[in-house]
């Protein structure tokens, strides 16, 4: 077995480096189409996966990242991915809120039972 054989079958098994089709259309603004596309050209490597049932594609995000840039430009890739690094920045603020809420109702709960203003 040579290095580079290992090292690119390594690459599937670590965090982070691969996302699913689903996810490279919200972050780097592709659709189906242009990935679909991109793996009959051999641009794009895939994995098969399913979760419950549902078919998806694991595909590198190196490679994705590569063939977004070649498609749509710099300049589009990186407003989409921060578009999509808002989003997620978005969601863990409205979960933390949540969670505060949840925090405060808890310590009102303890204070009163506990007798204390």
């Amino acid at each position: 077995m040579d290095y580079q054989n290992w090292e690119e079958r390594e690459e599937w098994r670590r965090k982070g480096a691969t996302l699913s089709d689903k996810t490279a259309r919200e972050e780097f603004g592709l659709t189906q189409d242009e990935i679909y596309a991109a793996i009959h050209a051999g641009k794009l490597q895939y994995r098969q996966a399913a979760m419950h049932g549902n078919p998806w594609l694991r595909l590198l995000r190196r490679e994705v990242e590569v063939f977004a840039r070649e498609a749509h430009g710099d300049r589009d890739v990186n407003q989409q991915q921060a578009r999509a690094e808002l989003r997620r920045v978005n969601r863990e603020i409205r979960r933390l809120r949540a969670e505060l809420s949840t925090l405060e109702e808890r310590r009102a709960k303890l204070s009163s039972d506990a007798g204390e203003s």
